[in-house]
């Protein structure tokens, strides 16, 4: 029997109220709303909406690709590939862009972005936990799969709402499953008394450090951004 503590915890219930949090947004969004700038360069809200839905697809590509080697990555360390400024993040974004620009109208986008959302929820939600699973080119268990996934939209929610100051925020459980993977990837809890909105801005660089946060993480300033 689990606690509601558990529950709150355990990877199906981030990813459902991460994507349920994130969903409530963009159901909201008109056309107008989808060329408002976002926290993700070079990004408007519809090239954002867009790397979601490719997100959610691959989510639910994954957890029907069972894998039978032993997993090599786990909800911390598969955010190491990750790292901003390269050339593969920098062509990303312009495949992105140019993707989501095929979409004339953004209610066709929308809509195919909330359906496969919630699909990916329903999936999450009978998968099995410790079975194993592939996606890019690595293995890891369903449960660390659910939390990178759950991580990943609430990191973009922050992103999605700059310039949309009446939006809901993120989840509480997305931010947990944020502030518990920044700590890993940075080896401690964080010595600073941050919000999980700006631990998750300042480790993802979206928020330059100040002097005095430098200080105080020492030789792990120049660690950040933790991922991009």
């Amino acid at each position: 029997m689990t606690t509601g503590s558990e529950e709150r915890t355990h990877p199906a219930h981030v990813v459902r109220d991460a994507y349920e949090a994130l969903a409530a947004v963009v159901r909201s969004l008109g056309e107008d709303d989808s060329w408002l700038p976002t926290d993700c360069t070079g990004w408007a809200v519809r090239d954002l909406v867009f790397h979601l839905l490719a997100d959610a697809q691959r989510a639910l590509v994954a957890l029907h690709t069972p894998a039978g080697d032993l997993p090599d990555r786990d909800a911390v360390t598969y955010w190491r590939d990750w790292t901003p400024d390269t050339d593969g993040a920098a062509q990303g974004r312009r495949w992105n862009r140019v993707c989501a620009a095929m979409f004339s109208d953004f209610g066709r986008l929308k809509d195919l972005y909330l359906e496969t959302a919630a699909a990916t929820v329903a999936a999450a939600s009978t998968a099995e936990p410790r079975s194993r699973v592939g996606t890019q080119g690595h293995v890891l268990t369903v449960a660390d799969l659910l939390t990178t996934l759950g991580v990943e939209a609430t990191v973009h929610h922050l992103d999605l709402t700059v310039a949309l100051p009446t939006a809901p925020g993120p989840s509480r459980a997305g931010l947990t499953a944020v502030r518990a993977t920044f700590d890993g990837l940075l080896g401690r809890p964080v010595p600073l008394d941050w919000s999980d909105e700006h631990y998750a801005r300042a480790a993802t660089g979206r928020t330059p450090l100040t002097e005095r946060e430098r200080h105080a993480l020492g030789s792990d300033a120049d660690r950040l951004p933790l991922f991009g």
